[in-house]
């Protein structure tokens, strides 16, 4: 039996986990589990999945917590030593799912420790990715990717030779503005901008997909996650998202991972790797599905994905910056306090300015992060004045 932490138990991935382990009970017992403020429906995890301790971030919510706990043998704790405790645990496998730069300290820690851990944030790579990968090598950790793409590949690499991989190629939907004009897209909506035409997704996420953002950030982690420079990690826009990502081999091979796009394939992956179990997704049909179509990304409309792999090429603190500029961009979108192109914008605004240092520890991170938001809240309000 596998012990779990799952940090971020009541979002997307977190709902997704908890799916999955109560439909295979005999395989995992669930150690942990966290969440930022909704203490009620972190209650109701804890009563779903018998945890042992349940922490919420926010520690105004704790005693509000620790009542919805009576009766259960679970602890209640609160705030963000409370969180690392939760990763460093007895839990054979961390599932990070904490959203932004708040699960960067207990993901190191769990890196740290020298657990499984597996990756659905992207924040954790992407700002300070040479730091994980350098932590999991020292620690003997296993860093397993929980993003649909990565799992992908890290699905096709089973049982290969690093030096046989050519290139590795990261399939996209093209999120909602695919096909819009300029013109649309200029005008576009938060509503117009969150209807993802395949895949059920939080705001911020589908916001990034449809500037493609999170496809650059995606790219960034891939190279950390399989170690391959920016000139060998491609884009290819795959509308049906049946495809999930590729690997070209040196031979000319190509493999592919398919599957209909539901997240609880690349979590099961990640929960019994290096097994396999059963999920309630759909079976893909391919006889269905009739034809898979691609094409390049079209870096004119979307110049987000430019934006990243040049953050990428440019290294030090910049990827960052990326990605904290990124965050207030999208937020401010979302409410209503900036235009969508405004998104990436800011963004490039904010690498234009940024002059930052490689951090050496998540503290020059989570540094670096800060400075970048108030920057970025002072452009927004300057553009807005």
């Amino acid at each position: 039996m596998r012990k779990v932490a799952i940090l971020g138990a009541t979002g997307s991935i977190g709902k997704s986990t908890v799916d999955l382990i109560e439909r295979n009970r005999e395989r995992f017992e669930v150690t942990a589990v966290t969440a930022a403020t909704k203490v009620e429906a972190l209650a109701d995890v804890v009563r779903r999945t018998g945890a042992r301790l349940a922490v919420v971030t926010d520690e105004s919510r704790y005693t509000d917590l620790a009542e919805l706990l009576v009766g259960t043998d679970c602890r209640a704790a609160a705030g963000d030593g409370a969180l690392i405790e939760a990763a460093v645990g007895d839990a054979d496998l961390v599932i990070a799912a904490i959203v932004g730069c708040a699960g960067l300290r207990p993901v190191m820690a769990a890196v740290e420790t020298g657990k499984i851990v597996a990756l659905a944030n992207k924040e954790a790579l992407v700002t300070a990715g040479e730091l994980m990968t350098n932590a999991a090598t020292a620690s003997g950790a296993t860093l397993l990717p929980v993003d649909s793409e990565h799992n992908a590949i890290f699905q096709c690499l089973a049982g290969a030779n690093r030096q046989e991989v050519s290139r590795i190629i990261l399939t996209a939907s093209g999120g909602p503005f695919r096909t819009a004009s300029p013109e649309f897209i200029a005008s576009a909506t938060p509503a117009q901008a969150v209807a993802h035409p395949n895949w059920s997704m939080g705001a911020k996420i589908s916001i990034d997909s449809a500037t493609l953002m999170n496809k650059g950030l995606e790219l960034i982690e891939a190279h950390y996650l399989f170690g391959l420079p920016s000139k060998r990690i491609d884009v290819l826009v795959h509308p049906q998202s049946v495809i999930h990502s590729l690997v070209e081999f040196v031979d000319g091979s190509m493999l592919a991972q398919l599957g209909s796009p539901d997240m609880r394939i690349p979590i099961a992956f990640a929960l019994a790797w290096p097994e396999r179990i059963t999920t309630p997704a759909e079976r893909l049909d391919l006889a269905t599905v009739a034809r898979l179509d691609f094409e390049e990304p079209d870096t004119s409309r979307f110049p987000a994905l430019r934006l990243a792999r040049e953050a990428l090429e440019a290294g030090s603190g910049v990827p960052v910056v990326l990605n904290a500029a990124n965050e207030i961009a999208v937020a401010a979108f979302l409410d209503g306090r900036a235009a969508f192109p405004e998104i990436v914008r800011l963004v490039e605004e904010a690498l234009a300015d940024a002059k930052f240092d490689a951090p050496r520890s998540i503290g020059d991170v989570l540094e670096i992060d800060r400075v970048t938001r108030e920057r970025t809240r002072a452009m927004l309000k300057a553009s807005c004045s």
